[in-house]
């Protein structure tokens, strides 16, 4: 496995539409094992292969709790479902409700904002070897599954917000670029020790 290079905005390349998987050979096995090591590492839960420059209709997910504790806030359609998953040539086949969630990027590092996404939808894709696969899901996996789709299309979750919203995450990446990772961390840091400033004295 190799970790692969993640594309940030505004590269053109995560504006092209991917085209379908038609043959599934070793090498997209391999790529499917090295987008997954690529979003471990950078610690997301989903990645589309566009991301990662290759023009293929591919994404991979794995929306678990990273605390085992914490699979009790998991539904009961997404403990149905096994991950790390691997979904070739996905199709949204049905949609249902609505919910909001607040969304970031691993190609927009940093930014995050609230969207607006079916509630529940029916999945239907293939898997590695090219076997029809189809399932419902809900909670942030179904969330996680209809952000990334989007990369297929060459959409961001920054074209789902307001113009103003919108426009003001890109012209601030078009001033400053994005934060490095110790920018970051202390951005972080200041966070929490916010958040532990606000918490009432017992």
């Amino acid at each position: 496995m190799a970790k692969l290079e993640v594309l940030t905005y505004p590269n053109p390349i995560l504006r092209e539409v991917s085209e379908p998987v038609k043959e599934f050979t070793p090498a997209i096995k391999k790529l499917a094992e090295d987008m997954l090591e690529t979003m471990y590492d950078s610690n997301g839960i989903g990645l589309a292969a566009v991301q990662v420059g290759e023009l293929k209709r591919m994404l991979v997910l794995d929306t678990r709790p990273k605390d085992p504790e914490g699979d009790e806030d998991l539904s009961e359609l997404e403990r149905k479902i096994k991950q790390p998953l691997v979904l070739i040539n996905p199709e949204i086949v049905k949609g249902e409700g609505k919910t909001t969630y607040e969304e970031g990027c691993l190609s927009v590092p940093s930014f995050f904002e609230t969207v607006e996404r079916f509630d529940v939808i029916e999945v239907k894709a293939q898997d590695v070897n090219g076997k029809e696969i189809r399932f419902k899901a809900d909670g942030l996996l179904a969330i996680c599954i209809q952000h990334e789709m989007d990369h297929l299309e060459g959409t961001l979750f920054i074209d789902h917000i307001s113009f103003t919203k919108s426009n003001k995450i890109k012209n601030t990446i078009k001033k400053s670029g994005y934060p490095t990772k110790e920018e970051l961390a202390e951005k972080k840091r200041l966070a929490a020790r916010d958040a532990r400033s606000k918490e009432p004295a017992r």
